[in-house]
């Protein structure tokens, strides 16, 4: 069994959860989930939708059973006020509900991973939120249950490209500073672990890529190749992890390249993000590593500008839901 957050109430979580329940339902080999929501507000989103869907107050011990009859909602004590498309700062307790018990269920076993749906970072951080983004706060949940520093690392996953951006929600002004050896060593053994335990990659490749355009020519562009990025390279390579560039960005993700590697080590947030929704905007899921419980997500927003219309694209959550599995075969009923 699965834990769904609810995302932001008033984006498209509430039509993709829908959308997601009608494919596991006809699909056998799509997992269950639990969403963690308002059965309320789900409700009215389902009539609004025109969906035929049963929303089914339970507990997470009752979801399995019920799932046939409806998708089934373990009910959270902050309720959704926002309509479709008016996100509404209010609903900000409701959306941080959500991710914390879904990290409960993950800790005391009644799920076997967390799949998340989008949040709106704007309408938290009105709220008084204090965390960078979604990932980082998972890390700090993590930190506070096992009272160990966590270190959460962000993947966007797909078949034809894994990437992972070593500075993640900084300015790109900051990025450069923000980027020491250490940082790109531990990052890389993070992904290296959760390829060879989770993803079952026995010796994972990593490609990384320079900050600078064409990767710095050797110092004419820039030295944080030579001074920060080779080293930490020729460092993991010492630990015996196969690790190699740093490579141009933009030399990185054509078809050749991509056989050469499973995961490429990106510099920056759109370093990575760009090449691969390139490649599978549709289909990419977004996985955190380095976590002690499975989460994935689709990799795109609460997409306010379509939400509640019923032409959201489930594909991605369906993705996470799939990958989520995979990854923790506890997950599965």
């Amino acid at each position: 069994m699965l834990a769904l957050t609810q995302g932001d109430p008033s984006g498209i979580g509430p039509e993709l959860a829908l959308a997601a329940w009608e494919a596991a339902r006809a699909d056998a080999s799509l997992p269950r989930f639990v969403l963690l929501a308002d059965p309320e507000a789900m409700r009215r989103a389902a009539l609004a939708l025109g969906r035929t869907v049963e929303i089914v107050a339970c507990d997470v011990a009752e979801a399995s059973s019920v799932f046939e009859r409806g998708l089934p909602v373990q009910p959270l004590l902050s309720r959704a006020r926002g309509a479709p498309g008016q996100p509404d700062v209010a609903d900000a307790a409701s959306t941080i509900e959500s991710i914390e018990r879904a990290v409960d269920l993950a800790f005391s076993g009644a799920v076997g991973a967390i799949v998340t749906n989008p949040i709106s970072k704007d309408v938290l951080y009105r709220a008084g939120f204090a965390h960078p983004g979604h990932t980082e706060f998972l890390g700090a949940l993590a930190a506070q249950r096992t009272k160990t520093t966590a270190h959460p690392v962000m993947m966007l996953w797909s078949e034809e490209l894994a990437v992972v951006p070593v500075t993640v929600h900084v300015p790109l002004a900051d990025a450069s500073r923000l980027l020491t050896r250490a940082l790109i060593v531990n990052t890389a053994r993070i992904v290296v672990a959760d390829l060879q335990t989770r993803f079952g990659v026995a010796a994972p490749r990593l490609a990384v890529s320079g900050l600078n355009p064409h990767a710095g020519e050797n110092g004419a562009i820039g030295r944080e190749e030579i001074d920060v990025i080779a080293p930490a390279v020729r460092e993991l390579a010492a630990m015996g992890i196969d690790a190699t560039g740093p490579f141009p960005a933009d030399t990185l993700f054509h078809a050749a390249a991509r056989a050469k590697y499973d995961a490429a080590l990106c510099m920056t947030h759109d370093q990575a993000l760009i090449p691969i929704k390139t490649l599978a905007f549709d289909r990419a899921v977004n996985v955190t590593l380095g976590l002690p419980f499975v989460r994935t997500s689709p990799d795109h927003g609460t997409a306010f500008d379509i939400a509640g219309r019923g032409i959201a694209d489930p594909r991605s959550l369906i993705e996470a839901l799939r990958l989520a599995a995979r990854l923790s075969p506890a997950a599965l009923p």
